[in-house]
Formats: C-alpha cells, sequence, structure tokens
C-alpha cells in the first residue's frame, strides 16, 4: 500500500519528465513532486543538438525547455546530476547516485535513450554520439574545415549532422548497411531523392555496407573506420548514429516489466505504482495492441501529459494513450516532417508534388489503411494529410487522383 503522504518521483529530467510534472500541476496536484535528472542541466531541448547547437547558429542557453522562472513557478524538487541506480517497489523507493532513497506514492520512469555505440570504441577520442549537449559540443568542437567526418548510420540524426557537417566545409563520408539512406524509414523513392541531395552537396556515400571496426593510432584516437569488405575510410572524427537502447539498466530486478524499454499497458501504466513516458516507454498500443516505442520529441512531451493525466484520474479512470507520432528534419535547404508510422507501409504513393521538385507530400500505407504521411518543403499540405493517418482512411481513396 502506498503513502498518500509520499510524493510523486519523475525519473527523468527530460522532456517527458518535464512535461509530466507540468501536467500534474497543471491537473491541480499541489503534493511534493520530486524530478530526478542524472544531468546537471535544467530540462532542455534534444532536436536542436543535431542542428543548432551543432552548427554554432545557437548557444546552450537557447535549449532550455522553459526559463528557471517557470520551473520555480512548479514547486519542484530537483535533484540534478544525481542518475537513479535502483528501485525497490516492495519498499515503493529509488536509491539514487549519491546513496538518496527516495520513497514515492507514483513513480514516473522518464529516463530516455542511450546512444548505441560501436563496439570497442569506449576508450578512444574522436569517436562521438550525439544525444547530450556535452556530445554535440564535443562533436562541434571537431567540426572545422578540413575534417575528415565518417558518420556510421544514415538515420536523421546522421542526416542532419552530415549536412550541418558540410556546411561547416568539412569531409563527410556516410557509411550505411542499408541500400538506400533513409529508406527503411521513407521508402526507397524519398530514400533516394534525400540520398541525391547529399551527394549533390558534397556527400560521400557508401551504402550497403557494415563497419567492422573503428581504426586507431597507437596513443587512442580514431583514425577511420574498415568496411566489412575490407575497405578503410580515413576519418579525423567519427559519429556514430546507429540508434539508441532505452535506459532501463538501473530497473533490472525490480520487478518492472522490461522488453524494449519500460512494458506497460495502453494507459502506460507498468504495475506497483510505475508508470513510463517518452523514449523509455513501451506500451500496448490501444489500436493494434502492439508493443509500441517511440523516439520522437512531441511524442515526449504528449506521453508525458497522458501520465500525468491518468494518475489524476485515478484507479479505473485512466484512458488509452493512442498518439499520432510526429518527427521533423532539417537537411540543408529541406524540411522534412513526418506523421504517423511510415515504418512498414506496404504501400507509398506521392499525393502532391514530385521528387524532382523535392517538394511534396507522400501517404503511405498498410493493409490497406492510410499509416502514415511525409512531407518534403510542404507544411501546411503534409499537416492537412494529419486526418488520413488519424482516421486510418483506405489507402485507395486517399490517393485517388494522386500525382503518382
Amino acid at each position: 500500500m502506498s503513502d498518500p503522504l509520499a510524493p510523486i518521483v519523475v525519473v527523468g529530467a527530460s522532456a517527458a519528465g518535464l512535461s509530466t510534472a507540468e501536467g500534474l500541476r497543471r491537473g491541480g496536484y499541489t503534493g511534493p513532486l520530486i524530478l530526478v535528472g542524472d544531468e546537471t542541466h535544467l530540462p532542455y531541448d534534444r532536436p536542436p543538438l543535431s542542428k543548432q547547437l551543432l552548427s554554432g547558429v545557437w548557444d546552450t542557453g537557447r535549449l532550455a525547455l522553459r526559463p528557471p522562472e517557470a520551473l520555480d513557478a512548479l514547486g519542484l524538487d530537483l535533484r540534478l546530476g544525481r542518475a537513479a541506480v535502483a528501485l525497490d517497489t516492495g519498499r515503493r523507493e529509488v536509491c539514487l547516485t549519491d546513496g538518496t532513497r527516495i520513497g514515492y506514492r507514483h513513480l514516473v520512469v522518464a529516463t530516455g535513450a542511450h546512444a548505441r555505440r560501436l563496439p570497442g570504441t569506449g576508450e578512444l577520442s574522436g569517436v562521438h554520439t550525439l544525444r547530450t549537449i556535452e556530445d554535440a559540443l564535443a562533436l562541434r568542437a571537431a567540426l572545422r574545415p578540413g575534417t575528415r567526418l565518417v558518420i556510421v548510420g544514415a538515420g536523421f540524426v546522421g542526416a542532419e549532422a552530415a549536412s550541418v557537417a558540410r556546411g561547416l566545409g568539412c569531409e563527410v563520408t556516410m557509411v550505411t548497411d542499408a541500400a538506400v539512406p533513409l529508406a527503411d524509414g521513407l521508402g526507397p523513392e524519398l530514400g533516394t531523392m534525400l540520398a541525391e541531395v547529399h551527394r549533390e552537396n558534397g556527400v560521400r556515400i557508401e551504402p550497403g555496407v557494415l563497419v567492422r571496426d573503428v581504426l586507431s593510432d597507437g596513443a587512442g584516437r580514431a583514425t577511420g573506420v574498415r568496411l566489412a569488405d575490407d575497405r578503410t575510410v580515413t576519418a579525423d572524427a567519427v559519429l556514430v548514429g546507429i540508434g539508441a537502447r532505452p535506459a532501463t539498466a538501473w530497473l533490472e530486478g525490480s520487478g518492472v516489466p522490461l522488453g524494449d524499454g519500460v512494458l506497460c499497458d495502453a494507459t502506460l501504466y507498468a504495475g506497483d505504482g510505475v508508470w513510463a513516458a517518452g523514449d523509455v516507454a513501451s506500451w500496448a498500443h490501444p489500436v493494434t495492441g502492439s508493443p509500441t516505442r517511440v523516439e520522437h520529441r512531441t511524442h515526449a512531451s504528449e506521453s508525458g501529459l497522458a501520465v500525468a493525466r491518468n494518475i489524476l484520474a485515478g484507479p479505473g479512470s485512466a484512458t488509452p494513450f493512442a498518439p499520432v507520432p510526429y518527427v521533423w528534419s532539417d537537411q540543408y535547404d529541406l524540411k522534412i516532417q513526418v506523421y504517423g508510422s511510415t515504418r512498414g507501409a506496404d504501400s507509398v504513393r506521392i499525393v502532391e508534388g514530385s521528387t524532382a521538385a523535392r517538394k511534396l507530400v507522400a501517404l503511405y500505407g498498410k493493409g490497406g489503411r492510410v499509416c502514415g504521411a511525409a512531407g518534403v518543403n510542404m507544411v501546411r499540405s503534409v499537416r492537412g494529410r494529419r486526418a488520413s493517418v488519424v482516421a486510418a482512411e483506405p489507402f485507395d481513396r486517399a490517393t485517388a487522383g494522386s500525382a503518382s
């Protein structure tokens, strides 16, 4: 039985964690509210790390999600620079790195995800990931005119970093195991178009090949990569952008169900007073019933608000979480926006514009229904297609009279 006077504890001073705290306060919760974060920074926005911060257009001060006075108004007990290392669900206590044990009435896990690394690169200098402010600043310091940068992976983060690095005068090589960069998420036609844009901007692309290992000199500094076909690519810096893994190691042995994240029901509840929000949450989607985990910025805020609503609603009144995921990417002069789920689509059709014009809207279908929409430099038009995604409109009807 939980202590009704115990605080609500949110672990993860992230977009999801802050959104949860704000949702609780706006919903009328006036009790003690503790926000724990492993970084020393106040909650900040991560998408600009691979865009404005990496390019130097912004300084770190512009990343703050809220000004200090807005955080003060929430009445939070901030525990920054202290990670959660263990959880005792029987005693309802969280243990932090400084030895502090915090009791809770409800616990919200919003610890996000860690960037995946290549094996054997932990001690090498010159090998970068891009997940935190420190990551972005370290990579930015390495990007100078003439710097040879190898990017392992061709997802949005890698593609955005390639765009920024070329703008800074670096020599960029992108290595990906996909035959067409970004094709797994956007389909071969849009992926081919984006690869052409990168090549036109001077990026060398090595598709369809894995990186076997990172090469180094005798002083422990990366000097390039060796590909699976034994070719080598020389580098002054290596950026690893091969995805992320949910930050759940601290929950092992706690009894919280784990898989690809914290396994929750459709309301984002994991049991024993534990909820999850953001990148770390894997919940039973109320429409498909399948475990779903989303690593998008808007999802972090939306899921945090959903958890807050459901905590305040009380047992039996929580509602399922059924968002329409949204992600955007800025590459050169292209603004790419995606609504819904495009991965795993069995049909893709351009309904406005064209790849030749590099201005288009495409709809994605699965099982005869619209499951996603993507736009390139057509902000208003792709937003208008969101309704088709929400309604899971019949694909043929939604694409009738389309451009291709």
